[in-house]
């Protein structure tokens, strides 16, 4: 018997607002349970979604997310343009990325693909 990686769920002050923007970010289409404390992003496995919670947890997010594109420089602006803060860049001549935070401060890293 095997498990499946089926979802990363996040936790969100506002997860409509978060699972929009992130939505907007990697092209996916939103999935809302009826009272929106609950929101799923549509294709890909595994998915990504946001639960709405009372409290967030305090400090530095304990994982993030790694993402890779073809043009840095290209995803950074549309990246900036959604909302994203850039926290920095990172690494050296053989392999760079650039760390952003998104609308709620989780932390997320884009670097060139290969």
């Amino acid at each position: 018997m095997s498990l499946t990686l089926a979802l990363v769920t996040i936790d969100a002050s506002d997860a409509v607002r978060l699972g929009t923007f992130w939505a907007d970010v990697v092209g996916a289409k939103i999935h809302l349970t009826e009272s929106g404390a609950y929101v799923m992003l549509g294709g890909g496995q595994p998915g990504l979604a946001f639960q709405q919670v009372d409290t967030p947890t305090p400090g530095k997010n304990k994982f993030h997310l790694d993402f890779a594109t073809n043009n840095i420089a290209v995803e950074e602006a549309r990246l900036l343009e959604l909302g994203a803060t850039k926290m920095g860049d990172f690494g050296d001549s053989s392999f760079r990325w650039v760390q952003f935070a998104d609308l709620e401060g989780n932390l997320f890293d884009v670097a060139i693909e290969g």
